[in-house]
């Protein structure tokens, strides 16, 4: 078969890519455009390591053909930063927290939390467990995790009022 033509933003930059048919974002993401903070896991769709935004809503890169993303803007891990290009404040509170064991499932933590509180700063703990609830983690057992972006929240909020 024939390569296809796709163009779309990731990380607010423009990238036009040539790729199989049958190829996945994520195989996109990481292999033709060196972004290797999105993690394959189960390949199926059920851990949430590939998690990135795709027009502002997460989307595991590993369930997405690469042609279903022409257009789009793609956020990954490594477009996320904060407003003076330091670490993000869901970024700084996992390491605050104690949310960060091996690492794996991080980025993908960091993209599910994103989506939330880009819509909202002061959610439930049932709302964060509710939006990280496609993400495993083998190694923190999740406490951290909510508490992270229970922190995250509050600092943004802090942070928003403010300015």
């Amino acid at each position: 078969m024939e390569d296809i033509a796709v163009d779309f933003r990731v990380n607010g930059k423009e990238y036009h890519v040539n790729c199989a048919p049958s190829a996945r974002l994520l195989d996109v993401l990481r292999d033709q455009l060196g972004l290797t903070g999105t993690k394959e896991g189960c390949g199926i769709g059920e851990c949430g390591a590939c998690t990135v935004l795709m027009n502002g809503k997460k989307v595991n890169s590993c369930m997405v053909l690469a042609g279903q993303a022409r257009g789009a803007d793609i956020l990954t891990i490594e477009g996320v930063n904060g407003s003076d290009g330091e670490l993000h404040p869901l970024q700084k509170a996992f390491i605050d927290a104690g949310a960060i064991q091996c690492g794996f499932c991080t980025p993908g933590m960091i993209m599910s939390s994103l989506e939330l509180l880009n819509t909202t700063l002061e959610p439930s703990d049932e709302e964060i467990k509710q939006a990280i609830s496609g993400n495993l983690c083998r190694c923190t057992g999740y406490k951290q995790i909510v508490d992270a972006i229970r922190l995250a929240a509050r600092n943004m909020l802090a942070a928003k009022r403010r300015h």
